[in-house]
Parts: C-alpha cells; sequence; structure tokens
C-alpha cells in the first residue's frame, strides 16, 4: 500500500473521528436518548444522519463521475444487492446492539480517545462479535475487498 493512500485514509479518519466528537455522537447517553421518543427524545442525531446522508450522497457524486478512484484502479463496491435473511438478521443485531450499547462502530472507535473503558469494552466485544460471524459464515464480509490493492 502506497504512503499516500495510508496517508488518505488517516486523514478521511481524523475528519470523521473529529465530526463523530465535536457532534456529540460519541457520547452513548445521546444516542440512548435519541431512541427514547416516549422520553428524553433528543433529535440531534437524526440531524446528524441526514447532514451525513446528504455529504455522503454529493460526494459519491462526485466521486464516482470519475473513471478510477485516485488510490487504485478501480472502485470497489459490494456485488450484491439482495436483501436476504442474513442481512436482516445482521442489520437487526446491530441496531439491538446499538440502541443497548448507545455506540455504533462509528461514534465508538473515536471514543476509544476519550480515555473511558465503556468504549473499550464495546469495541473488543464488537471484534468478538465479528470474529464468531466470520467463523460461523466465512462470506460474513460481504464481498469486501480484503487485497492491498
Amino acid at each position: 500500500m502506497s504512503a499516500m493512500k495510508l496517508f488518505s485514509a488517516f486523514l478521511i479518519g481524523a475528519v470523521f473521528g473529529i465530526g463523530i466528537l465535536i457532534s456529540g455522537m460519541a457520547n452513548p447517553a445521546k444516542v440512548i436518548n435519541f431512541f427514547d421518543v416516549a422520553g428524553t427524545w433528543d433529535p440531534s442525531l437524526l440531524l446528524v444522519m441526514v447532514a451525513a446522508l446528504v455529504t455522503a450522497m454529493v460526494g459519491y457524486r462526485v466521486v464516482f463521475a470519475r473513471p478510477a478512484p485516485q488510490f487504485s484502479d478501480r472502485f470497489h463496491t459490494p456485488q450484491s444487492t439482495q436483501i436476504d435473511a442474513p442481512l436482516v438478521l445482521g442489520s437487526a443485531a446491530f441496531g439491538l446492539g446499538w440502541g443497548i450499547a448507545g455506540f455504533c462502530p462509528g461514534g465508538a472507535i473515536p471514543a476509544l480517545a476519550i480515555g473511558r473503558i465503556e468504549p473499550v469494552l464495546f469495541v473488543v466485544a464488537m471484534a468478538v462479535g465479528m470474529a464468531i460471524a466470520k467463523a460461523i459464515r466465512p462470506s460474513a464480509l460481504g464481498g469486501m475487498v480484503t487485497s492491498s490493492s
């Protein structure tokens, strides 16, 4: 992997992490309050998700207008668009874990920087869950590119 590709991935990850921390999405109480529509509902997560979706939609339009990515010969996109039982069950498990813990992976990884044990435990448990899922269903990576290309 080239140095520029690694630097680009680092820079993009840093921008994402800073955004997660600034928006408060690394705070599990904020996430749990979003799901508590009958109690202390906090709609700010919805604003963050909508802003992220709009930004990503514009970004994808710009990026996919190019013939190839900057650091690869082709775009590596999922090949399957099928909605099947593993996708639905995995999505439900993801949502359940997100709702119980108040962390999603996008918020938990940057939350490691705040120095509390909760995100560490969540990330370790998430890694264990991913390892179990991969052992049960080797295709759990869903066509994810694992080569160094």
